[in-house]
């Protein structure tokens, strides 16, 4: 990071940012290309460690990237506010943001589906103990990502 004097290191204050935003965008390498996809997550730590689940269809181009390609990055960003100036280049902004590199693997079993989708569901609604169909989860993919190194910056 080269603004070191903006990165956050305090876990609790990370862990509090990551609970209240919504969005969480996932970088794949696709042959050349970089593609992004905005989604939905939830997420678990555990001693340290940062998992986050998302989920979709069963076909597409994320679906078939996460089995092809499961190296992949993702950000979180929010806070967002414009800190205006006289001139144009004297504007700046206040913001959170949180980068990072992991595996993306599926989930086929129920249990762990079931554990993903509520939290996602927490993430989305901040209620948990949801009821699922069978139906639901037999026909949506499950993702899972194993982060292996993030940083969190703020001004």
């Amino acid at each position: 990071m080269r603004r070191n004097d903006r990165e956050i290191t305090d876990e609790l204050e990370i862990e509090n940012y990551i609970s209240e935003e919504k969005i969480l965008r996932v970088g794949f390498f696709d042959n050349g290309e970089v593609y992004i996809v905005p989604v939905n997550y939830g997420y678990t730590l555990d001693d340290g460690k940062y998992t986050f689940f998302f989920h979709g269809a069963m076909a597409g181009r994320k679906y078939e990237l996460s089995k092809a390609s499961p190296s992949v990055g993702f950000e979180i960003d929010g806070g967002y506010e414009l800190i205006a100036a006289e001139d144009a280049c004297g504007h700046s902004a206040k913001y959170r943001s949180v980068i990072g590199n992991g595996v993306l693997s599926l989930i086929s079993e129920k249990n762990e589906k079931l554990k993903a989708l509520e939290c996602i569901m927490k993430q989305a609604s901040g209620k948990a103990e949801w009821d699922y169909s069978d139906e639901i989860l037999n026909k949506t993919a499950f993702f899972r990502l194993d982060v292996k190194k993030m940083s969190c910056k703020a001004k």
